[in-house]
C-alpha cells in the first residue's frame, strides 16, 4: 500500500474550473472603490461620479483588449450565467419582434447548464432547440454543425472551453460555418478568457459571455460581448434605467468592474507564462498518477485542452469515496453548478461514459496559485487513497 503523505497545513486547492482565487493585485485595485471612491458611475453631475465612470471605462477597455474587441462592444453584467441568458434569449426575442422566420437555435450537448436551459426555455416561445452531439474527444464535428444548419437557423451557441473536461473547441472555424449559413454565433468564453488567446472580432463571433471569478477576478461580475459591425441585435431581458446601452439596466458595481478590468489586464500580460508553468504542473501530476494508478483514463481530447484541466476516470473506486479519503484536497466530481445533483455528469455521458464510469471520475483544475508542492501532495494522496480502497 502507498504510504499516506503528510497532511498539508492548509487545503490544497485544485478546483480552478469551479472558481479561482481572487488575485491579491486585483483585490488591491478594488479596495479604494469600496471606501474612498464610492461615487455612482452614473452620477455625471459631480467629480466622484465622473471619477467612478472613468474607472469603469478604463476597466471596459482592459476587458475588450483581452477579448480582441472594441470597448463599445462590452456590456457589463453579473457574470456568465446572466450574459448567456441575455445573449440567447435576447437574440431570440429581438428576432421574433422583427418578424424573423428563423426559429432554430443550435447548441451542443456538453454546454453549461445555463446555456442548455436558456435554449430549451425558448421552446415555449415557438423556437426549435437543437442539441448536437460531440465525439468521444468532446469536440463538435464541423460537419455535424453544417448538417444542422441546412435548416435556416437563428443562433448557434458553442462554448470555447468546456467547464468539466477542459476541451477547446475550434471557435473560429465553427463561427465561420454559422455565419456563412446566416446564423448568429454566440460562445460562452467563461473558461477560456485569460487561458487562451481570443480574437472575437477576427473570429466573426457575434456574442460572447465572460465571468470574472474564472480568471482570478471577483465573483458577481462578468461581461457580454455584443458585436457592433455588423451589429448583433438583442433585446434586453428586464427594464430599468437604460444603463449599458439599454441592454443591462442597473447601477454598475464599480469595485467589481475595476477588479474584472485588472484581472483582464494581468491576464493579457501573464497568460503565456502562466500557461507554460501550469502545463508543466499538469504533466508532472499526470505522470505520477499514471505511474501509481495503472488504468487511469483521461476524458476528452488531451491535445485540444486548456493547460490547467484534467478529467480522470479512476479504475477501481468512486470519486466520492476518493474525495472522502483525502479531505484536504479540493477537487470536484464535475461541474460545481450541478454538485447538488446525484445523477452522473451529463457532459461525461455525452462523451459516451457509462454512469458507473462517470461515478469514478474527478475533475482537477490547476491554476495560477498552484505550487509544485500542491501537485506532489495531490499525486501522493490520490495514489495512497486509491491503493487503500482497491487493496484486497
Amino acid at each position: 500500500m502507498t504510504d499516506q503523505p503528510p497532511r498539508p497545513n492548509r487545503p490544497v486547492y485544485l478546483d480552478n474550473q469551479a472558481t479561482t482565487r481572487c488575485d491579491p493585485r486585483v483585490l488591491q485595485a478594488m479596495l479604494p472603490w469600496f471606501t474612498e471612491q464610492y461615487g455612482n458611475p452614473h452620477s455625471a453631475e459631480h467629480i466622484m461620479g465622473t471619477t467612478a465612470e472613468a474607472a469603469v471605462e478604463e476597466a471596459r477597455a482592459h476587458i475588450a483588449s483581452l477579448l480582441g474587441a472594441d470597448p463599445r462592444e462590452i456590456v457589463l453584467t453579473s457574470g456568465a450565467t446572466e450574459s448567456n441568458n441575455i445573449a440567447i434569449k435576447g437574440a431570440a426575442r429581438f428576432a421574433r419582434s422583427m418578424g424573423s422566420d428563423r426559429k432554430r437555435i443550435v447548441t451542443v450537448a456538453t454546454e453549461h447548464k445555463c446555456v442548455l436551459e436558456s435554449v430549451l426555455d425558448l421552446r415555449d416561445d415557438g423556437f426549435e432547440p437543437v442539441i448536437l452531439p460531440v465525439g468521444a474527444d468532446g469536440l463538435l464535428d464541423p460537419d455535424t454543425l453544417r448538417e444542422a444548419l441546412t435548416v435556416p437557423t437563428l443562433l448557434v451557441s458553442v462554448m470555447a472551453v468546456n467547464n468539466e473536461i477542459g476541451v477547446v473547441q475550434d471557435i473560429r472555424g465553427l463561427a465561420a460555418i454559422a455565419k456563412d449559413a446566416g446564423a448568429l454565433f454566440h460562445t460562452d468564453i467563461a473558461q477560456a478568457t485569460g487561458k487562451i488567446p481570443l480574437d472575437l472580432t477576427g473570429w466573426r463571433v457575434d456574442l460572447a459571455s465572460v465571468s470574472g471569478h474564472k480568471l482570478y477576478g471577483p465573483k458577481g461580475i462578468g461581461a457580454l460581448f455584443v458585436r457592433r459591425r455588423p451589429r448583433a441585435r438583442i433585446a434586453p431581458l428586464f427594464s430599468g434605467g437604460g444603463q449599458e446601452r439599454g441592454l443591462r439596466s442597473g447601477t454598475l458595481a464599480t469595485p467589481l468592474i475595476v477588479g474584472l478590468g485588472e484581472a483582464c489586464r494581468l491576464a493579457a500580460m501573464e497568460m503565456a507564462t502562466d500557461d507554460a508553468r501550469i502545463a508543466n504542473l499538469r504533466t508532472r501530476l499526470l505522470e505520477r498518477l499514471n505511474r501509481d494508478i495503472p488504468g487511469i483514463a483521461i476524458n476528452g481530447s488531451l491535445a485540444s485542452r486548456i493547460a490547467g484541466n484534467l478529467n480522470l476516470t479512476f479504475p477501481a473506486t468512486t470519486a466520492a469515496d476518493l474525495m472522502a479519503r483525502v479531505p484536504d484536497l479540493c477537487v470536484s466530481t464535475g461541474s460545481a453548478c450541478s454538485s447538488a445533483e446525484v445523477e452522473p455528469s451529463y457532459v461525461l455521458g455525452a462523451l459516451g461514459l457509462s454512469d458507473e464510469a462517470a461515478s469514478r471520475t474527478l475533475r482537477i483544475g490547476i491554476g495560477r496559485f498552484t505550487s509544485a508542492a500542491d501537485i506532489d501532495y495531490a499525486a501522493a494522496a490520490l495514489a495512497a487513497a486509491h491503493a487503500g480502497m482497491s487493496a484486497p
